[in-house]
């Protein structure tokens, strides 16, 4: 793909994901996260109903009339996207492939966070660290990030979840807004979620394809494993076979939400034909209700 090619779909990405995070988002995500604290705004004159708690002593004494101090919560936060750049992110059976799905929604996060004038990072994770970059605020920061989820290209195709997980942990010691986009197509990544839910505020974005949910019946199949390269015939046609495949799916979802909420960390599943608008939005109303 070319400059001019990338640049094209950067701006094609810009237009439909900053207008989704202006008009729906940001008020949204302004609401479900906290931010780190109470920070000092001003000292006022204490009015009737006022915690005697707040009283600055030091202005009160000066004036001879009680003061308290008045605080603000601390609205700037650091939001980081960890998004799966496996081979399986390149499959899809509808219009898109996962790995797109995920950019737009990266992209429209990103820009919900720029509105709050909050920092954002990435990293780019297979079964090693592909990228990292680091949390900064602004619209060009964003443009990057969203280039960087449509050119780049991983030395991998395998996935390691964990990996990822303790690479945030040893980079990121401030609390941070963690947003986890993969399909969950791995295992053992249980204690290393544990230990960044401890400090991070964590949701994990399942994306998946309607056939890795139910397998049509064509016969004979030729199959590849994206991450694996192998290639195996399938009898799609067999009843046992497709229940099995089911099964191992379901199995795979359960995991992925269990573990996500033995930890504390939200969850969200979206099918990449259907609208991550209304799951997102469903998501942060619910965590700011």
């Amino acid at each position: 793909m070319d400059t001019k090619e990338i640049l094209k779909k950067v701006r094609k990405i810009e237009i439909k994901t900053k207008r989704l995070s202006d008009h729906i988002f940001s008020g949204e995500y302004h609401s479900s996260f906290k931010g780190r604290g109470m920070t000092f705004s001003e000292v006022r004159q204490y009015q009737f109903g006022d915690d005697i708690r707040s009283i600055d002593w030091n202005v009160t004494a000066r004036y001879h009339e009680p003061f308290i101090k008045v605080f603000e919560e601390e609205r700037e936060l650091t939001m980081v996207l960890m998004v799966d750049v496996s081979g399986s992110e390149y499959f899809g059976t509808t219009e898109q492939f996962k790995r797109e799905t995920i950019t737009e929604i990266s992209a429209t996060l990103a820009f919900s966070a720029i509105q709050n004038n909050d920092k954002v990072g990435l990293l780019l994770f297979s079964d090693d660290i592909e990228l990292f970059i680091p949390p900064k605020k602004g619209k060009t920061h964003v443009l990057r990030i969203i280039r960087e989820l449509i050119e780049f290209q991983p030395k991998s195709k395998k996935t390691n979840i964990a990996q990822a997980l303790r690479y945030l942990s040893n980079v990121m010691k401030k609390k941070a807004i963690v947003f986890i986009l993969s399909d969950f197509i791995d295992d053992d990544y249980d204690n290393a979620l544990k230990i960044v839910a401890r400090k991070h505020d964590v949701t994990g974005i399942r994306l998946y394809d309607r056939y890795e949910k139910e397998l049509p019946s064509l016969g004979m199949v030729p199959m590849i494993d994206a991450e694996s390269g192998k290639t195996v015939l399938v009898n799609t046609s067999s009843k046992k076979v497709r229940n099995s495949y089911k099964a191992n799916y379901l199995k795979m979802v359960d995991q992925f939400e269990n573990t996500f909420k033995r930890s504390g960390a939200g969850v969200i599943n979206t099918r990449i034909d259907e609208s991550y608008v209304k799951k997102l939005l469903g998501y942060f109303k619910r965590k700011g209700a």
